[in-house]
């Protein structure tokens, strides 16, 4: 596997179905880094213990000089006031799109623009981890096929802008740039 450069300022992105063990293949593409910022995306849930339970497994894994941002809704605004010698693990952008599922098209047309324009603007290593939503039954809600469709779209973007791109699923990781042709 190429090593990842810390200092090149590059996007890479983790991709998976869920306990495919994309946050562990993440926080091992940034385990040379000297300072780690981690952003958390999800809601807090405190009332959901297995929830609780996931999130301190996450915790237990990080090394403890990684500092660690809950910024729920607001991305783009963590972006801005994140140390800008810190490279950076967005865990994970399913959560980002959950708390926007409300948003109009337009409203998150403006949202997903602006967080191309941030992460396009950083200066420093960022992994960013988003699931991997349509090998799945279809949903049968209508705001469940809002959120995987606003998440494989997203997901496009963000492929098209990463320096390299993951596919981790069976705690496997499989570099798609290398491997695949991107489609027409």
């Amino acid at each position: 596997m190429e090593e990842v450069d810390p200092t090149s300022g590059q996007l890479i992105l983790v991709n998976g179905p869920s306990r495919g063990g994309k946050s562990r293949w993440a926080e091992h593409l940034l385990s040379q880094s000297s300072t780690v910022t981690y952003i958390a995306t999800s809601a807090r849930r405190p009332d959901d213990m297995d929830w609780q339970k996931r999130l301190l497994l996450h915790q237990q894994r990080r090394p403890e000089h990684w500092m660690l941002l809950e910024c729920e809704a607001n991305l783009s605004a963590a972006l801005a006031e994140i140390d800008p010698h810190s490279d950076l693990l967005i865990d994970s952008l399913g959560g980002f799109v959950a708390w926007h599922l409300e948003a109009t098209d337009e409203q998150w047309n403006v949202l997903v623009k602006a967080l191309l324009d941030d992460l396009s603007n950083l200066k420093r290593l960022c992994v960013v981890v988003i699931e991997e939503t349509g090998w799945g039954v279809v949903p049968p809600t209508a705001v469940g096929g809002l959120f995987r469709d606003r998440l494989g779209a997203l997901a496009q973007l963000l492929d098209a802008k990463a320096a390299r791109s993951w596919l981790v699923l069976q705690g496997r990781a499989i570099d798609l740039h290398a491997v695949s042709r991107p489609v027409p």
